[in-house]
């Protein structure tokens, strides 16, 4: 009796190579899928921790101080977002804020089309048509204004335009108190000198 011997069949071989490869593909893929979609719920995940704790239309607020009202703040919409590491409150739609002195007269007032307010820190930032008035009747218009409550400054590193009865002022990067009565040009641009009638 003959003894057969086993030949391989190469193209047995081949077909069983391909076949393991794209299995293999197949897992790859599968596997990269999964983790995709665990990370993009791990981002909704995080993006939820971000989230509106509280939203407010059409709201207003006073800021009393030893029974002296200080603020008042008016805006179409408030979103609080205190579920942040940072918490702050958003007013995407624009912000008003007038200050009081202790006879309730208004001594400097800001308006934004939109402004945020950084809880921990106690800072506003507002963007986007900034107009700020002191009780001299100075305006102040830029496009970025921040104002550190602690520290009672306001200041900006972008172009501002101060009006004044006789003049215009313009310039890159201000510094003020919040009352905006003391306040500096870090790179003044000049005066315009505007004719009064009297």
């Amino acid at each position: 009796m003959k003894q057969q011997k086993y030949v391989p069949n190469n193209n047995a071989q081949t077909k069983y190579s391909k076949v393991s490869i794209a299995i293999l593909l197949t897992g790859i893929a599968m596997l990269f899928f999964s983790c995709a979609n665990k990370i993009e719920k791990i981002k909704e995940l995080s993006a939820g921790e971000n989230m509106a704790g509280m939203e407010a239309e059409n709201y207003e607020m006073l800021h009393s101080d030893s029974t002296i009202i200080r603020f008042k703040l008016i805006t179409p919409k408030l979103i609080r977002y205190d579920k942040s590491e940072d918490p702050f409150i958003e007013f995407p739609q624009g912000v008003k804020i007038e200050r009081y002195n202790e006879k309730m007269e208004q001594i400097a007032g800001i308006t934004s089309n939109y402004a945020r307010y950084y809880e921990k820190e106690a800072k506003w930032e507002a963007k986007n048509n900034v107009v700020a008035i002191n009780p001299s009747g100075d305006t102040l218009k830029t496009e970025h204004l921040i104002w550190e409550e602690k520290k009672g400054i306001i200041y900006s590193e972008q172009f501002v335009k101060i009006i004044r009865k006789d003049q215009v002022i313009t310039g890159i990067g201000f510094e003020s108190d919040q009352n905006l009565s003391n306040w500096i040009i870090k790179n003044p641009k000049g005066p315009l000198y505007i004719e009064v009638d009297e």
